[in-house]
């Protein structure tokens, strides 16, 4: 193991968290992996237990590392990190990551529009709507769960479509014509409701990243309102600003 510097004029803290979250970020402690625990922690680099809580806390934060009850500490899977520069639905997203995607439907019917639905994509309450929720998996490991509200008119007999193996969005466009030209979204943090967490492999109460999202088709309409509520623990939002 690497070693602390006692003639540095870093904290005793701060070495250990680099030396721990080094090894994670290299591949050397690979996801699953148990974190040594705290007694030879502390024999091992001479520092006290206050000090090892306080780094494992640090990587807990950040999402390196989780703790289970009567186990230890393990690390993490990667945080995916998601960008907020371009429409990319989860089937692409996944792909470019090199990891195979999968869709389980948990409902596909037609609704009339509630208000909220109604006025984001511009219609009177009550047009009807297809009703599509997902639950979208990674190499079969759930990551989110996906509401969308798509105006019937515009895409009739899209149920017929096999929508758990074919993308909504090439459906759109191989059948329909209709590809999306931009899109606005609010983010937010919520929790987990115990139904959710069930779903996501999560625990009640965790924290989600939440978005909802108005997509608009090449012809600048409003055609989908969708809810997505992503893993707190395996997803961050990112994009680029300039000054």
């Amino acid at each position: 193991m690497d070693s602390i510097n006692r003639a540095s004029k870093l904290p005793l803290y701060q070495q250990l968290y680099e030396l721990l979250r080094s090894r994670i970020v290299s591949g050397a402690l690979r996801p699953g992996d148990l974190i040594a625990p705290e007694p030879e922690l502390m024999a091992s680099y001479g520092v006290s237990r206050a000090t090892v809580r306080q780094v494992l806390d640090m990587l807990v934060r950040e999402g390196l590392i989780y703790r289970e009850r009567g186990r230890g500490s393990f690390v993490a899977l990667p945080t995916l990190e998601k960008g907020m520069v371009r429409i990319l639905s989860f089937t692409e997203d996944m792909r470019q990551r090199g990891l195979k995607p999968h869709t389980r439907i948990l409902a596909a019917q037609l609704v009339p529009a509630l208000a909220d639905v109604a006025a984001a994509l511009h219609v009177e309450p009550g047009e009807e709507m297809i009703r599509l929720e997902r639950l979208r998996l990674a190499e079969y490991e759930p990551l989110a769960i996906e509401e969308s509200y798509l105006i019937h008119r515009a895409c009739p007999e899209l149920l017929r479509y096999d929508l758990a193996s074919e993308p909504l969005r090439e459906i759109l466009l191989r059948v329909y014509g209709i590809r999306w030209l931009r899109a606005r979204q609010v983010i937010r943090a919520v929790l987990a409701t115990a139904q959710v967490a069930h779903l996501l492999s999560v625990k009640a109460g965790s924290a989600l990243l939440y978005i909802e999202r108005v997509s608009y088709t090449q012809f600048n309409v409003p055609l989908e309102f969708l809810r997505i509520q992503y893993r707190g623990d395996r997803y961050s939002l990112y994009s680029e600003l300039t000054g």
